[in-house]
């Protein structure tokens, strides 16, 4: 399953993704998730708990994929 996150300003680290995103309950568990090793970015391995993540890249953990989505702003 996957789903679209709207990252807002220029990025986002990884372990507030995992958090926000719902992938983990607490920052505790995205810290654990990301130092094991069980979560990929764009399909490669990150173990930076502070990664940062930019629209257009992807992050999978535990069958979820997360897209990252620049913010949209409304024409005036």
């Amino acid at each position: 399953m996957s789903q679209v996150f709207v990252v807002r300003g220029d990025f986002i680290q990884l372990d507030q993704l995992l958090k926000a995103s719902g992938l983990c309950g607490t920052g505790g568990q995205a810290h654990a998730a990301v130092v094991s090793g069980q979560v990929l970015v764009d399909g490669i391995t990150e173990t930076r708990k502070r990664a940062k993540l930019r629209p257009g890249q992807s992050v999978r953990f535990e069958n979820e994929t997360v897209v990252l989505a620049a913010e949209r702003y409304p024409k005036p």
